[in-house]
């Protein structure tokens, strides 16, 4: 049996956009300014940072390897499981809950993390990267027919591009316009959801907020075993 690592649904795009924006928010809020998602980003903040010789830049020098490195992680683990014929998926999401519990619990335990470049804020940030960059992987390696999950300018820009054509009428295909325009934009609405619940349960809850994404990751998890299972009992 094929492994059905091109599985779930537009549901799961959605949660996962969710995921993406409350850790991105929560950890740009709590670990001065460092992105976890859109990972690329913390260059341009290096170069402010820099110039206006602040803290935080070690953070941000790191995240894009430790990024690399996870990304290259799930792509390893997905082959492995290949060749056992299991599907990735399921394995990839508990490995990202795991990382983003250990993100939680660390910073929690580690509080305060008044040094952006000390260890504690470096484990901690490093815990929240590490677990994006296997989301970016898995929207590669598992959901590549659904819209991206993490980084959301070029979905932006293709919604208002599609959303432009249809109200113009200059659509080439009507019909496709539309369906990919419907494609994005719960990523879109859902990402800009998570940052702001991500911001104010950093905000009010701490790092216990991180529970939050934890619980949604646990519980994709669970709705993509079940029909597994339940083609196996058959």
């Amino acid at each position: 049996m094929k492994p059905q690592i091109t599985g779930g649904g537009a549901s799961a795009g959605t949660a996962l956009a969710f995921v993406a924006g409350f850790v991105d928010a929560a950890a740009f809020i709590a670990l001065t300014g460092l992105f976890t998602a859109h990972v690329t980003g913390n260059f341009v903040l290096i170069g402010a940072e820099l110039v206006s010789s602040s803290t935080g830049v070690l953070a941000k020098l790191l995240a894009l390897p430790v990024f690399m490195g996870a990304v290259a992680g799930a792509r390893i683990l997905g082959l492995l499981l290949e060749r056992r014929d299991a599907d990735p998926l399921p394995w990839l999401l508990a490995v990202e809950a795991a990382l983003l519990a250990g993100f939680g619990l660390c910073g929690a335990v580690l509080s305060p993390l008044d040094a952006p470049d000390g260890a504690p804020a470096l484990a901690v940030g490093m815990l929240a990267v590490a677990a994006m960059g296997v989301q970016n992987a898995i929207g590669r390696l598992s959901l590549g027919h659904l819209a991206p999950t993490t980084v959301m300018t070029v979905s932006v820009s293709q919604a208002v591009i599609d959303a432009t054509d249809l109200a113009l009428r200059t659509a080439g295909n009507p019909a496709q316009t539309r369906a990919r325009l419907l494609r994005v934009l719960p990523a879109i609405v859902a990402f800009a959801a998570g940052a702001l619940c991500g911001a104010f349960g950093i905000a009010h809850l701490a790092f216990g907020c991180i529970a939050l994404p934890v619980v949604v990751l646990v519980v994709l998890t669970a709705l993509v075993i079940a029909p597994a299972h339940a083609n196996t009992a058959t």
